[in-house]
């Protein structure tokens, strides 16, 4: 059971999501606007939160900025858009998945599902890896370069770790897909791409470990 907090202005859009999570038996909280989902996270601790991206007053973006100030709490993020600029802001906000409207109530469900099976996986890990400079803690679910840590969203990190715990062997998209998302994809790889893309930059110098493998998809090579 997870204690979900849903963030819309439009009261048919959480009754429809407060249905489908209550039948599954999850606690719900709702909130209409941006700041009224900010003084709750001050106030209380969720297992996730689903935000919707257009919202008067403070949009879902702005809002996850300043949530993200206050916790760490995953973020599915809802949007009538679904243009690439988008889905870029939200990632790098830390946002953890992004659906567009109109939506399953199912699938959306699954996706939280995903998000917190992986959350909760991450959380029980306790290995390190280090190549060079580059540390990477999965316990303290970290990232440093130097000794300075670098500032990764929490699905960044999730492929980041797939990728190094599997290092040297080609990851199909499809497998990334399945194992840092945690459901079929149907078939976009945008998505994929842009984290690759996103972590690669901050990654810099050895943004070279992440290797595109042509036809397939990608590898973390350390050989």
């Amino acid at each position: 059971m997870y204690n979900i907090l849903v963030v819309d202005d439009e009261p048919k859009i959480r009754e429809l999501i407060r249905k489908y999570a209550i039948f599954e038996g999850h606690e719900i909280v709702e909130a209409e606007n941006g700041m009224q989902a900010i003084e709750l996270c001050r106030r209380h601790n969720f297992d996730i939160i689903i935000l919707d991206v257009m919202m008067p007053e403070l949009d879902g973006f702005s809002t996850c900025h300043e949530i993200r100030k206050i916790c760490d709490t995953p973020v599915l993020m809802l949007s009538a858009r679904g243009e690439e600029y988008d889905r870029i802001h939200g990632f790098e906000l830390g946002v953890d998945d992004y659906v567009v409207k109109p939506f399953s109530p199912k699938e959306l469900m699954l996706r939280v599902d995903a998000i917190m099976k992986r959350t909760r996986k991450a959380e029980t890990e306790s290995d390190a890896f280090i190549y060079e400079r580059l540390s990477i803690n999965f316990a303290a679910h970290t990232v440093e370069i130097d000794g300075q840590r670098i500032d990764l969203s929490p699905r960044e990190s999730d492929l980041l770790f797939y990728m190094v715990r599997n290092k040297n062997i080609a990851l199909s998209r499809d497998k990334l897909m399945q194992e840092v998302w945690g459901y079929d994809f149907y078939g976009d790889d945008r998505t994929l791409d842009t984290h690759v893309k996103l972590l690669r930059k901050k990654l810099k110098e050895y943004s070279r470990l992440i290797v595109t493998v042509r036809g397939v998809g990608y590898r973390f090579e350390t050989q």
